[in-house]
């Protein structure tokens, strides 16, 4: 019998594998609540495209907004009980909106072991969580928060009463849920790493393609981009792409991404596409007229050997955590530059360097927040590699560097002896990308 998968590529066995895993780590007589995301409007009834909360989602695979989950630890086999409360089905509001999935599609393909209507969630909530002595949850606490979920925390109203009780008579105590999953999505199963892989090879190919054309407006490239990670198979994109060029490289997160591009300049593009919740991240820098420049060749050569060296070390048996990575990179970098006449005293790689070499990929850009980067890398880790140099116009730095910004990066996935590159498809050699640009 095939396995029933819930979501591209992950089946319901692996969701089932997550919770338990939560489960182990909760305290007894502690649940985990999770709540879904909301539907964010940008204005009156013009809404964003809909985004699942990370962790639950992960937990989950349920992709609609007004959704909640209850784990806990199983009194009968010590594994987990999974609650998940839903929308149901409701004819009238799925003409406007789309299908839901419903109470029932909550227990026979989400397999949830109890389901509800969310819509009464004062009701069924307060008895759930009557046994409980402490909550892990990734709901904010704040009584201002306008989110679903958070509105049963606060005093807002006489309906929410009834939660806030329960929660002074049982001495009910609120913990995040972040430092128990953090260490669970950290390691990605190898399903998710072909999922990884998948999003991967889409961007990638998509960022070779774009440097076959000739590009006179950011707004186009990233417009192509944009186009091509959909037609590649991705489902969107997973951040807002940066294409910045010229001097406008010079800012880590430029989005404006209207500006003309220059022949002679350098255009910098930080893109990646989604696929299944999974993400990936990409930086090049090519140059607008086809071919760099002896400055940019050299500028960027040396970006190119830091992190060539850094990839390599993306691997279990290398022992090094992302700090460690990143120490690497600055020493790397700070030979690099000193070879090519700059002068690297006081702040100087902190002016020219100042993000750090990586951080964490997944379900998320930014994965796992608060998870620490001095944790050792093991298999199973997915991470990026992104060193940059941004040559402000200034007097201190040599003249025919200055206003130039380059960053090249890549998605690794960590193995025992080698590194997997998930982005390999976007090529980054100086011959190949004028090769293309011809």
């Amino acid at each position: 019998m095939l396995p029933v998968v819930v979501t591209p590529g992950i089946t319901a066995t692996e969701y089932s594998r997550r919770r338990s895993k939560l489960a182990a780590q909760l305290p007894n007589d502690a649940l985990a609540v999770i709540a879904a995301s909301d539907i964010k409007y940008r204005s009156g009834a013009v809404f964003y495209e809909f985004h699942q909360d990370s962790n639950f989602f992960y937990l989950t695979g349920f992709n609609e907004p007004q959704a909640l989950a209850v784990i806990g630890k199983s009194k009968d086999d010590g594994d987990h009980v999974f609650h998940l409360y839903v929308r149901p089905k409701d004819p009238k509001a799925e003409q406007w909106d789309g299908a839901r999935s419903g109470t029932q599609a909550a227990t026979d393909v989400f397999n949830a072991d109890e389901t509800g209507d969310i819509n009464r969630i004062q009701t069924l909530l307060p008895e759930v969580l009557s046994s409980a002595s402490s909550i892990y949850t990734n709901a904010p606490m704040n009584p201002g928060s306008a989110s679903f979920f958070s509105r049963f925390f606060s005093n807002s109203s006489a309906k929410e009463d009834s939660l806030n009780t329960i929660f002074k008579k049982k001495n009910l105590h609120l913990h995040s849920l972040q430092p128990l999953i953090n260490p669970i999505r950290a390691l990605k199963s190898p399903a998710e790493i072909s999922n990884m892989r998948l999003v991967g090879q889409a961007s990638g190919c998509a960022f070779t393609e774009s440097m076959r054309h000739a590009w006179t407006r950011e707004k186009d490239l990233t417009s192509f981009l944009e186009y091509r990670f959909k037609a590649g198979g991705c489902d969107t994109s997973a951040y807002v792409p940066v294409v910045a060029g010229g001097v406008n490289a010079l800012s880590i997160h430029y989005v404006r991404n209207d500006d003309v591009l220059r022949d002679g300049e350098l255009v910098l593009t930080d893109a990646g596409g989604e696929y299944a919740g999974y993400i990936t991240d990409i930086t090049r820098t090519f140059p607008i007229s086809g071919q760099f420049t002896p400055p940019q060749a050299e500028l960027y050569a040396a970006v190119l050997a830091v992190q060539r060296t850094c990839v390599a070390l993306c691997r279990s048996n290398a022992n090094v955590s992302l700090d460690k990575l990143h120490e690497i990179a600055e020493n790397a970098l700070r030979d690099e530059l000193r070879q090519l006449g700059f002068d690297m005293s006081g702040n100087a790689l902190e002016v020219l360097f100042p993000h750090h070499i990586s951080h964490y990929i997944g379900l998320d850009v930014h994965d796992t927040p608060g998870y620490s980067r001095k944790e050792t890398l093991k298999e199973g880790h997915c991470v990026t590699v992104e060193p940059g140099i941004y040559v402000p116009n200034d007097e201190r730095w040599p003249r025919h560097f200055r206003g130039l910004g380059i960053r090249i990066e890549d998605s690794i996935a960590v193995q025992e002896e080698h590194p997997l590159v998930l982005t390999t498809e976007a090529v980054k050699e100086i011959v190949d990308i004028e090769a293309l640009r011809a």
